[in-house]
């Protein structure tokens, strides 16, 4: 019986080998070759090349004036860089900054932007190129990697001390801590020290700056998934108990409109109609005490500093706006330190022969915090640059491309 099993079995096993020989990495259903790998590799690049380019002209982004990247996309640096590219004419003036620029309390028409173009002559644009929760550190890092269509231009940049005002505010503190834009901070040199993402995340912001594609994916998560991942938004509860899932029967794909969503038309967040839309002591709120960063030691000032050096590198002609910043909000006992501070910044300014301008204290009631002003204030600080010196005399100048203004 063995040996009849064993006579069975022998023919099976010779041709199980001689597959095995003949196929000697395995059982691959599948197998390139070199040059079939190499076309695939390149049908795969052009895709990821392709794909972000073919976006921008499918996708709807209507800007118009006073335009500024909506509140829910903030942290969408690929829409961003889009809204650059968008604005090359020399006319068209950037104006960049954080919250202040951008307009915490304001409609859009009620920005430092919006009221420059009133005060200035036709023809010239000041555009919001703001972003909610931006700081120096961050802004360094969305000019460098998403701003390089800034070249050859009139550009205005807000130096907001408040992001100096403490250890936290300067993310000098060594405690760790979560920060809004922590995608755009240096992810390696200059050491951040409350800053503690591992290797994976900062290896995939590297990624995300590099890779137009990784980027692009930010961005329809950003404007089309609620800032999520496509998985994660299908998992998503809507927060009751018992937790309903009303995205888990949702196609995906229906959720890519092609269509970049839009501020809302009157934000009950912002405006003068708004609840939020008040003075700063309205509420009985009182002076703070801050505890000023020395400016050798900051870690946003070193940031700024950078930022203004890349951006005159790259042949702009920058215009610094100081603050504004509610000195009604600082203590008697600290405000010296803070005007030390602040002169400080200006001596740099003056030495390395860039341009500024620091608009005078605005009426207490026209803060709604330690520095965004009301709609009133912007307005307010929108005459006094029209009417300083040195605003008059950087826009006569010929910038650096030989072109001279109107």
């Amino acid at each position: 019986m063995q040996n009849q099993t064993s006579a069975i079995l022998e023919p099976v096993a010779s041709a199980a080998k001689t597959a095995r020989e003949e196929v000697p990495f395995g059982m691959n259903e599948v197998r390139l070759s070199a040059r079939q790998w190499l076309a695939a590799l390149s049908i795969v690049a052009v895709c990821l090349l392709a794909t972000p380019r073919a976006c921008k002209k499918i996708e709807r982004f209507e800007t118009g004036a006073d335009y500024r990247i909506p509140y829910q996309l903030s942290k969408d640096y690929w829409l961003y860089e889009r809204r650059l590219e968008q604005a090359t004419d020399p006319d068209k003036i950037p104006v960049l900054g954080d919250s202040v620029v951008w307009g915490e309390y304001v409609l859009p028409t009620g920005t430092l932007s919006h009221f420059l173009n009133q005060e200035t002559r036709p023809g010239e644009e000041f555009i919001n190129c703001g972003v909610n929760g931006l700081f120096p550190l961050a802004l360094e890092g969305l000019v460098e990697h998403y701003g390089n269509s800034m070249r050859n231009r009139k550009i205005i940049v807000q130096c907001n001390l408040l992001w100096m005002s403490s250890p936290k505010a300067d993310l000098s503190i060594d405690k760790e801590e979560s920060f809004n834009h922590s995608r755009l901070v240096p992810q390696f040199r200059p050491r951040i020290p409350c800053y503690r993402a591992d290797a994976a995340e900062r290896l995939s912001v590297v990624i995300e700056r590099n890779v137009s594609f990784s980027a692009w994916v930010g961005h329809l998560q950003n404007a089309y998934f609620a800032q999520r991942s496509a998985p994660a938004w299908t998992l998503q509860d809507d927060g009751g108990a018992p937790a309903q899932y009303p995205n888990a029967w949702r196609n995906p794909l229906a959720q890519i409109t092609f269509a970049v969503p839009s501020e809302p038309i009157d934000d009950p967040q912002r405006g003068p109609r708004s609840a939020r839309h008040r003075p700063w002591s309205e509420g009985g709120a009182g002076p703070t005490r801050f505890d000023w960063i020395e400016l050798d030691r900051s870690l946003q000032w070193q940031a700024f500093q950078r930022t203004i050096r890349r951006l005159r590198d790259r042949g702009n002609n920058v215009l610094v706006i100081l603050g504004p910043f509610n000195e009604h909000m600082v203590l008697q006992d600290q405000l010296l330190a803070y005007r030390a501070l602040r002169d400080r910044i200006a001596t740099w300014l003056s030495q390395n022969q860039v341009p500024h301008i620091d608009p005078d204290l605005l009426p207490s009631s026209l803060y709604a915090d330690a520095s965004h002003p009301l709609t009133e204030g912007y307005a307010m600080i929108a005459r006094q640059i029209r009417q300083h010196q040195t605003f008059g005399r950087w826009l006569a100048t010929e910038d650096v491309s030989g072109r001279r203004p109107r």
